[in-house]
């Protein structure tokens, strides 16, 4: 049974500062020599891309209900063998959702630190963190990290209100340096040209202001990675990875190299020619804000319409379909033709369009995933089937012409990794 010292960073809810937090703790400790692994809890593409770059080392989601159980066991047991410490990023409020991140913590025993932003109270902080702490007495919770705190009075003022006995993880001062985001999240790491000396700093203030050693390792449960058949043995995928196609979960690459695949990885913005390959990605991400560069790429969405029309196989998921279509509308209303190889177009919206876990049930087999875009596509294509929701309602169009299968969903590839081959496996 492996053990490794870990700890999941909680809030009581969204805009706390937990990923600075734990981006802060995993390069304190980097820096120091250990190896950290972060996860993040839910299907988050961008906080894994800055623990990624914070840790040195990949990071990775766990969602019971996206992933599963089965999933987030091996993934933190192969992750308690290999770490010296292991951080879990929380999602939304700490008992925000079904399942949440507290359900996280009490499954496999994670103590939680609840970072909570003390910025506009005082002794109510005592309050709220005892809240968090009874809520569900299940939890093993280990204590609380005050966030902005003003001074060092305004910090004893957080420390006396809290029950006796309470954790203390220290107080991280009020500071303008944080994170850049826009409206699907933070930034992607390689577009902040600053990150490492951001992510130096914020460890700085951490080590500066907060009791930073290791918590106590925990054991986590024996478990070994779910044997995958290489049912892609010998083929090509090619994949769009660049700023417009970046919401790729580490571990569908991971699936994806167990299946015996070879990853051909190249960039639409770049203009990239498109690899020799029995199959092609392209990942959601934010090609609206790339429109003029993509729009121009007339060799990509001819070779893209060539390897359809000889039958082989192109997945392409939120940001990757809206490139598909004739035309995206971007934030401002500007319309630029992009693909062609779907009729109709996608159209930004100021607010959300759609957000949640999504499981869908193809020819090749039954698959979870995730949904959370600002855009709505308009098509005349009739769907070849719609995704679920956890509750059963429909949730999300999936399109598919011969070979080529489209949809909002951003497919977890290791839930069903003989039903990801079916859909990359190449025309006979």
């Amino acid at each position: 049974m492996p053990a490794c010292p870990a700890l999941l960073i909680a809030a009581p809810a969204s805009g706390q500062g937990k990923t600075t937090v734990t981006a802060a703790l995993a390069r304190l400790h980097a820096r120091q020599g250990r190896r950290v692994t972060v996860f993040k809890c839910g299907p988050d593409f961008l906080d894994p891309q800055i623990h990624a770059v914070a840790s040195g080392r990949p990071c990775q989601n766990l969602d019971l209900g996206m992933c599963g159980e089965d999933d987030a066991r091996w993934r933190l047991a192969r992750a308690a063998a290999d770490s010296d410490l292991i951080l879990i990023e929380g999602v939304m409020g700490l008992f925000d959702g079904a399942p949440s991140a507290a359900d996280i913590a009490i499954r496999f025993g994670i103590p939680v630190m609840a970072l909570i932003d003390a910025g506009a109270m005082a002794q109510t902080f005592g309050a709220v963190a005892h809240g968090l702490a009874t809520y569900r007495p299940e939890l093993p919770f280990a204590g609380v990290l005050a966030n902005r705190s003003a001074s060092e009075r305004h910090t004893e003022m957080l420390r006396n209100s809290l029950p006796a006995g309470m954790g203390w993880f220290g107080a991280l001062p009020k500071s303008s340096d944080s994170l850049p985001e826009r409206h699907l999240g933070l930034l992607q790491a390689a577009e902040i040209s600053d990150l490492e000396p951001r992510l130096d700093a914020l460890a700085n203030a951490l080590a500066a202001s907060s009791a930073v050693n290791l918590p106590k390792p925990i054991n986590f449960e024996a478990s070994a990675a779910p044997a995958i058949v290489p049912l892609l043995a010998g083929q090509r995928i090619a994949i769009a990875r660049d700023a417009a196609y970046g919401f790729i979960y580490p571990a569908n690459l991971e699936t994806l190299a167990a299946l015996g695949a070879e990853l051909r990885f190249f960039s639409p913005i770049a203009h990239d020619a498109l690899p020799e390959c029995d199959a092609v990605w392209l990942p959601g991400g934010y090609p609206e804000l790339h429109a003029e560069a993509l729009s121009q790429n007339l060799a990509l969405w001819q070779a893209l319409k060539n390897h359809v029309s000889a039958g082989n196989p192109l997945l392409a998921e939120c940001g990757g379909m809206m490139s598909l279509f004739e035309e995206v509308v971007d934030k401002v209303g500007v319309s630029h033709r992009f693909g062609g190889l779907l009729p109709g177009r996608s159209v930004m919206q100021k607010r959300l369009a759609a957000l949640g876990t999504q499981f869908s049930d193809l020819p090749e087999g039954r698959l979870s995933g995730h949904t959370f875009h600002y855009s709505k596509s308009e098509t005349t294509l009739v769907p070849l089937t719609r995704a679920q929701t956890a509750d059963g309602r429909d949730g999300e169009a999936i399109y598919r012409d011969d070979r080529l299968t489209a949809s909002y969903v951003h497919f977890y590839f290791p839930s069903n990794p003989a039903a990801t081959a079916n859909l990359f496996k190449r025309s006979q």
